[in-house]
């Protein structure tokens, strides 16, 4: 579910963008106040680039990692997760070596990933980076009201267990919780500058690790409990699933252990917030081993416990999933975490797509009122409102849209493993691949780029699979649904 968690990285990413200060006359590497490209000075260090990372990758991907280890069993589980860190940590340190152009440390900056993939290799293939990002970041949208529906129902349905005695099954319909959420953030879209709430970085950091160590505290006293560890070396047996099944499971398990990684899709906007010297892509190196470091020992945490308690049952979303019934005001709070993460999290991934597409049309149409006039409404109290009609209208379609397909579609495993598999490849290891291929100037056919493109096509084949697996999924759902009536 990476998606909450990458977004809350990018809440000050972009603060020191806000002032568009141009200087035609600076001393090299800059002044006192300003950086070498006259903007203020950076202040990032690598622990504040460690945090946001972290925040971006710890959300609620780590709720199907149980699910997800119980697949492959204890030998391939763990070692899948460690394979999957060490690629991300890798082709992380190839990004982090393309933020600059030309010479590493006074080249020309680039500020987003776009950016780099223009001034890297240009042509076809930012169009194509492009819909891949907005695609990746529609995609999260989804993801992100279907996984918080889930939580506002588990919430619902274990004080409904609790005030029947277990006697009531409590079946919920997720489509008004879906609503509701989709409600809060079409007030939320309205914010114009939501990137400048860094507080909101911080809230979904601590709600995130509120909610992992709530589940990794609840598997440890399981196994306590029962005294022994469960699962096998294998995963799942062949007999309680089909052949069939076991396969496209393991590969949808691929999916979701990618997913729980990928965060390329911001890293350069992170580095874009850190100070110089030492040049940012050594501190962005450091930053990028720490964090994936503890993020690894936290995943490996969650997921093994998590199977450890429930062996071959494990659930796909450990605290909705039904595997803790008690204590319930616990599985509330971790439950209500998730979804305050989610709010906030939603934002943090959509803000690019609306500020892409509301440049987009301004400037297609520079002359429409519609698009381009801010009328100021008055807040006694707070400065006024710049209401922009286009913003609200579009930002407002965007929510209603992506609620009506979470309707729709309201698997979360499955497409948690797809939205995993299809930015996997291209954002984290073919682009970065290629970026630093033709900044390096790699000589074809020499060892290195030999090892280089194994590495990518190594990659796309797990993809594939990934992709595989999940559709397999999606249309084992579909088998057994009915539009607008899924009932937990």
């Amino acid at each position: 579910m990476k998606m909450g968690e990458n977004g809350a990285g990018n809440n000050h990413l972009h603060d020191n963008q806000v002032f568009g200060l141009s200087i035609d006359v600076l001393p090299q590497g800059g002044s006192k106040c300003f950086d070498d490209d006259g903007r203020l000075k950076r202040t990032g260090t690598v622990w504040t680039a460690s945090a946001h990372i972290i925040t971006a990758v710890i959300g609620s991907g780590v709720l199907s990692l149980a699910w997800a280890t119980a697949q492959l069993g204890w030998i391939a589980g763990p070692a899948v997760m460690f394979l999957f860190s060490f690629v991300t940590y890798y082709t992380s340190t190839l990004l982090a070596a393309c933020y600059r152009s030309g010479d590493p440390a006074n080249g020309k900056r680039n500020y987003t990933y776009m950016d780099a993939v223009r001034s890297n290799l240009g042509g076809v293939k930012v169009k194509i980076c492009g819909w891949v990002q907005y695609l990746n970041l529609f995609g999260v949208a989804i993801g992100y009201t279907i996984a918080s529906s889930i939580s506002m129902m588990a919430i619902k349905r274990s004080n409904c267990f609790h005030a029947s005695g277990g006697k009531n099954p409590c079946h919920v319909n997720s489509s008004p919780y879906m609503i509701a959420f989709g409600i809060v953030e079409i007030m939320f879209s309205q914010i114009p500058d939501f990137d400048q709430l860094w507080w909101l970085s911080i809230v979904a950091a601590v709600m995130s690790f509120t909610y992992s160590t709530i589940g990794l505290g609840l598997g440890i006293a399981k196994v306590a409990e029962t005294g022994k560890i469960r699962g096998s070396l294998t995963g799942v047996s062949v007999g309680t699933v089909t052949q069939t099944q076991k396969i496209w499971r393991s590969f949808q398990a691929l999916g979701d252990m990618a997913f729980a990684y990928s965060y390329s899709l911001i890293l350069i906007e992170i580095q874009d917030t850190l100070k110089a010297p030492p040049s940012e892509s050594k501190t962005m190196k450091k930053a990028t081993l720490l964090s994936v470091g503890v993020t690894t020992l936290f995943y490996m945490l969650c997921g093994c416990m998590g199977y450890a308690a429930f062996g071959d049952l494990s659930p796909g979303n450990l605290l909705t999933g039904f595997g803790f019934y008690n204590p319930f005001w616990l599985l509330d709070i971790a439950n209500a975490a998730i979804v305050i993460h989610l709010v906030g999290a939603y934002q943090v991934y959509c803000q690019p797509l609306f500020a892409f597409i509301e440049k987009t049309a301004a400037e297609k149409f520079p002359d429409s009122e519609f698009i381009t006039k801010d009328i100021k409404i008055p807040i006694p109290g707070f400065r006024p409102y710049n209401l922009n009609l286009f913003r609200l209208v579009w930002r407002t379609l965007f929510v209603i849209i992506t609620t009506l397909i979470s309707m729709l579609l309201p698997f979360f495993n499955d497409i948690v493993g797809l939205l995993g598999a299809l930015g996997f490849w291209p954002l984290t290891v073919y682009f970065p691949v290629e970026m630093y291929i033709s900044q390096k100037k790699i000589p074809k056919w020499s060892t290195r780029w030999l090892c280089l493109q194994i590495l990518s096509i190594a990659c796309l084949i797990i993809t594939i699979a990934a992709a595989a697996g999940s559709i397999a999924g999606v249309m084992l759902d579909l088998k057994s649904y009915k539009p607008f009536s899924t009932d937990y």
